[in-house]
């Protein structure tokens, strides 16, 4: 339980009473549980607009809905994707790219990931008839983070002085990652049938060459690449999806 805490404090806003869940075991052992903190953020967010999508308008339900998503997690995801265009679209060495993924300051580079990954959302979303909005909302969440498992199990650290995503590395990594692509498969299976089966698998597929540019650039992953990973995740299951419907 202390571990489910721990990943439902660390992955979204959800106000979580009490101390529990705070111990560095704890966060180790959450893992586990990142895909079924995507489930929830996904059935949430689906339930959401299964009422609200007859509605409206397809293109604002679109954006609410990429709202809500962003919502859920505070915008933490979405910081990596700012952080990394800063860094790695700077030309600068591995310990300069880390630097500038540190800082706080959001740079040009940074806004434009931002810009394209929302608006890919959004545009995607749009062209979906009503009936499927609550499928890929269910699925996003899930392989946004279970993109975030399978970088962790990919790449070690690439900060040698540590940081806030250090304490995951003391978890079994592998486990919890090919846990959270069987959880992803019959998720996918489950609510889209081959649609989603496919999108799924093409967007694990499709984020190895990221963690590939992660390890060649920087040595690694960091707390920024892994919420890049993230939203990359949701991002690519979303246009496949869209693609293949």
């Amino acid at each position: 339980m202390n571990s489910l805490l721990a990943a439902l404090r660390f992955l979204t806003i959800i106000p979580i009473p009490g101390r529990r869940g705070h111990a560095p075991a704890d966060l180790s052992g959450s893992l586990w549980y990142f895909p079924l903190v995507g489930l929830l953020l996904g059935g949430l967010t689906a339930a959401i607009f299964w009422v609200m999508a007859p509605f409206l308008p397809r293109p604002v339900a679109a954006v609410l809905a990429v709202a809500v998503l962003l919502a859920w997690s505070g915008g933490l995801h979405l910081d990596g994707v700012a952080d990394c265009g800063d860094g790695f679209f700077s030309a600068r060495s591995r310990e300069r790219i880390l630097e500038i993924m540190r800082d706080s300051r959001i740079g040009s580079m940074g806004v434009v990931g931002l810009v394209l990954v929302l608006a890919l959302k959004g545009a995607a979303l749009s062209t979906l008839p009503r009936d499927h909005f609550w499928r890929v909302l269910l699925l996003m969440p899930l392989a946004g983070r279970v993109a975030i498992l399978l970088m962790l199990a990919l790449l070690p650290y690439a900060r040698p002085e540590g940081g806030l995503a250090t304490v995951f590395y003391g978890g079994r990594k592998w486990p919890a990652a090919l846990s959270g692509i069987v959880v992803l498969g019959v998720g996918a299976w489950l609510t889209a049938g081959i649609t989603g089966l496919t999108s799924a698998f093409d967007t694990l597929i499709l984020l190895l060459p990221f963690c590939y540019y992660c390890y060649a650039r920087i040595g690694g992953a960091t707390g920024d690449t892994l919420g890049a990973a993230c939203e990359i995740g949701e991002t690519l299951l979303l246009v496949f999806y869209v693609s293949l419907f």
